[in-house]
């Protein structure tokens, strides 16, 4: 009997130190898990303030950009506006005449003056 007791004495310590370690591992289980949550949150924080520092630097840049086009390319007066916009309707108004021409269709566009000056200076280039 006495050897039973004991098995049973030794059984229980055995039993204790076992739910003492299984606690232990728990807790250690749970500080681990709330570490990781505070490592998860602190790293979306960092990522939160990291892509508002990009946007805004990303706006920076836009309006460098923008401030080195208008340098760059700043806005014809509208005198040279309108120059241009007469210089492309005269080269749309004369782009079929041409087109023909260049195509082999139809003869020089200008004139017969100009026709002859321009076979003046073929054959000059010629020789």
């Amino acid at each position: 009997m006495t050897s039973l007791f004991a098995q049973e004495i030794r059984l229980s310590k055995r039993h204790e130190e076992i739910v003492s370690q299984r606690v232990m591992l728990l807790q250690q289980m749970e500080n681990k898990f709330i570490d990781k949550n505070k490592e998860k949150a602190s790293q979306m924080q960092a990522a939160e303030t990291a892509f508002k520092r990009n946007l805004g630097l990303l706006m920076d840049i836009e309006a460098a950009e923008k401030s080195l086009q208008t340098r760059i390319h700043p806005i014809p007066s509208p005198e040279v506006v309108s120059l241009e916009t007469l210089y492309w309707a005269s080269v749309e108004e004369y782009i079929p005449k041409w087109e023909q021409f260049l195509l082999g269709r139809a003869p020089y566009p200008i004139g017969v003056e100009n026709e002859n000056e321009a076979e003046n200076t073929v054959q000059n280039e010629a020789q």
